[in-house]
């Protein structure tokens, strides 16, 4: 009886899916992902990313942000990608395969931006969907706090910090430690973000230290 629920849950949310007005526009435009909806609606309301910038993009895969930010960015920019999920080439992105939490593959990254600061640290990182609620946004949290860590080391002073992140538990605490490091902190629910979700963007802006 389990596994017919999920069956049958899993067919309605492919239907919702298919007629999703934003997985159509993407694949009119050939998108990789309806993701670039999301960070296209926040750049232009918090203008994040401009021409020349280094922008971090953590939880990449398949790669509709790190396009998005490539095109914005120019030639004279640098995206470098990170995901625990392979990702298809993309001209001018450097991409890193492994789990930025893990000491070794943040070494890896740390090596690849050098001694500079990057501009940008973009997080579009999601946990496995459990469907439980607590666990859920408990893994959420979690890999907040990697990316707001990610950030403590590599983002300088000034830049800013985009990061997906579900309501819930722990909120919060989250919310009060990504103000102690940031001047300007908003909350953006994009249209391309299902209502339904308890995702929700948070934009921090101007790194105090």
């Amino acid at each position: 009886m389990v596994n017919k629920k999920r069956s049958v849950y899993s067919s309605r949310w492919l239907q919702k899916y298919c007629k999703d007005r934003y997985v159509i526009e993407a694949r009119k435009l050939k998108l990789r992902s309806r993701s670039w909806f999301k960070l296209d609606a926040i750049n232009h309301m918090d203008m994040l990313i401009a021409s020349g910038m280094t922008v971090i993009d953590l939880g990449s895969a398949p790669g509709g942000w790190a396009t998005y930010v490539k095109n914005k960015i120019g030639n004279t920019g640098r995206v470098i990608a990170c995901d625990v999920l392979p990702m298809r080439k993309i001209s001018g992105v450097d991409f890193l395969q492994g789990d930025c939490s893990d000491p070794n593959v943040f070494k890896i990254l740390r090596e690849w931006i050098g001694q500079k600061k990057v501009h940008v640290v973009l997080s579009d990182m999601s946990p496995n969907i459990t469907g439980i609620s607590i666990i859920d946004v408990n893994q959420s949290i979690y890999l907040g706090n990697v990316a707001l860590n990610i950030c403590r080391d590599i983002l300088m002073y000034g830049g800013d910090f985009l990061v997906k992140v579900f309501q819930g538990k722990g909120w919060d605490k989250y919310m009060y430690d990504v103000r102690s490091l940031f001047n300007i902190v908003k909350i953006r629910k994009p249209d391309a973000s299902r209502s339904h979700s308890r995702e929700v963007y948070i934009v921090a802006k101007k790194r105090k230290i």
